[in-house]
């Protein structure tokens, strides 16, 4: 399978953030994000064939019991299932970091589901060529209810403008979800412009009831790959 990169960090988002973890970053995304942090693994993917073996092994050389299955969009990763069977057999916490328009029978402790928004769709960016397949795809409903039901889960919104929430509200009554495990992030690849939306976006949390998801890892080294 194409792997972007393995490297050992802490987890920057969400409900285990500041957890010491390997991350494996898939290369491929059958979505195009607008504002994409990754873009070498969606518009532009890169990376190297590893085995999965050899992904175990890497793996294995670091101090922790967390490891971040990530893209990209790692559940279209043709060897994903005995990826995660195997981190399974190594006695590993898994998270898997998907937008949740795939299903796949994983072997995952934390499924991190990002539905995306229309804040996402990248109506004019490349030409605007991939909005359509971008809108058609972003937003499964039967897919995330599925991945809901199967998986301990957090659902993590990224957040642009105050009227993002309206979407966000409509998205999680249509799902049912558990507000306990609805998070929001800020949109951003800077400190300045995340610190400034996440103090609105804090505003919402407290009024809604759900959580605020820093970027630790953009605080802490910038908009870097690999840590």
């Amino acid at each position: 399978m194409r792997i972007a990169e393995v490297f050992y960090s802490i987890q920057g988002e969400g409900a285990l953030v500041g957890t010491p973890s390997v991350f494996v970053r898939t290369s491929g995304c059958n979505l195009r994000c607008v504002w994409c942090d990754t873009p070498y693994t969606s518009w532009q993917p890169e990376g190297t064939e590893m085995e999965v073996e050899a992904i175990l092994a890497e793996v294995r050389r670091y101090p922790t019991r967390h490891v971040v299955v990530t893209g990209g969009e790692p559940m279209i990763a043709p060897e994903i299932v005995p990826l995660t069977e195997g981190l399974r057999g190594a006695g590993l916490h898994i998270t898997i970091e998907t937008a949740g328009t795939v299903v796949a029978p994983v072997a995952c402790d934390l499924m991190s589901i990002s539905p995306k928004t229309s804040n996402s769709t990248p109506r004019e960016r490349d030409g605007g060529r991939w909005a359509a397949q971008h809108e058609s795809l972003r937003f499964q409903p039967q897919v995330l209810g599925r991945l809901m039901s199967d998986y301990d889960y957090q659902l993590k919104f990224v957040v642009q403008q105050p009227e993002d929430l309206d979407e966000i509200l409509r998205m999680v009554a249509d799902l049912g979800a558990d507000r306990r495990k609805v998070i929001l992030m800020p949109e951003g690849t800077d400190p300045a412009t995340l610190r400034q939306r996440s103090l609105w976006i804090a505003e919402l949390c407290k009024r809604e009831g759900f959580r605020l998801s820093p970027r630790l890892h953009v605080d802490l080294w910038g908009a870097r790959r690999g840590v």
